[in-house]
């Protein structure tokens, strides 16, 4: 929202109207902006491209309607040399609408789900249903335990701490814990950063090394840096 703000004061059109000052906190508006001009973008890179979809918003939101979604479907499927991630909140939405009618499953696409504690595992039963080539869950950031995660059927899993001004800590032993489970499901296992007032200083070292893993379709793992 910090950066929403932020790009809307720059001038960025799309931004516009999507946020507001409350007790000196930007906070979303609930205006939701179809952003039409960005949908022929991935068509005009010739070079394959991992691209995150809708990193500043939630595909699957209420909102937005199926229509829409349908033209983003579109524009990956005729974009076939880019890997596309999808990342929801929303995963209940988006495997009610990816099971039915009018959608079908892209080599390219990857659809994950975030989830930040316990309290929102449910979001993994749902992301389970949806078809998909490779499905992921975003642990970040990771502000509790999720204890002994049941990873079946899930291929990537990144894990990372809170960051910016009043970031919560990430305690080591939640890591451990979703690692073990990524080595028991075999799923790869990207650990992303520690997270801090200052990320940077912090870094994303765990047991002496990064972590990189990526998916492979079939849920193959590579190995880690």
């Amino acid at each position: 929202m910090r950066m929403a703000a932020r790009l809307e004061a720059m001038g960025m059109q799309k931004y516009k109207g999507t946020t507001r000052k409350s007790a000196g906190r930007s906070i979303w508006t609930g205006n939701v902006v179809l952003d039409e001009a960005s949908l022929s973008v991935p068509l005009s890179w010739r070079k394959s491209r991992r691209i995150f979809v809708n990193s500043m918003s939630d595909l699957f939101q209420d909102e937005v309607p199926s229509e829409f979604i349908g033209r983003v479907w579109k524009t990956m499927e005729n974009a076939s040399w880019h890997e596309f991630q999808i990342l929801t909140k929303r995963p209940k939405r988006m495997a009610r609408l990816l099971s039915g009618g009018g959608f079908r499953v892209l080599p390219n696409v990857w659809l994950g789900t975030s989830i930040e504690n316990a309290r929102v595992l449910n979001r993994i039963d749902a992301l389970r249903s949806t078809p998909a080539a490779v499905r992921f869950i975003s642990f970040e950031p990771l502000i509790g335990p999720v204890g002994d995660v049941n990873l079946r059927d899930i291929h990537w899993v990144i894990v990372g701490g809170e960051s910016g001004p009043k970031a919560r800590a990430i305690d080591r032993t939640w890591i451990e814990e979703i690692k073990r489970s990524c080595r028991r499901h075999n799923a790869a296992f990207f650990f992303k950063q520690w997270g801090g007032a200052n990320k940077k200083a912090t870094g994303r070292v765990l047991d002496g090394k990064t972590w990189n893993e990526y998916p492979t379709h079939g849920s193959r793992r590579t190995q880690a840096a």
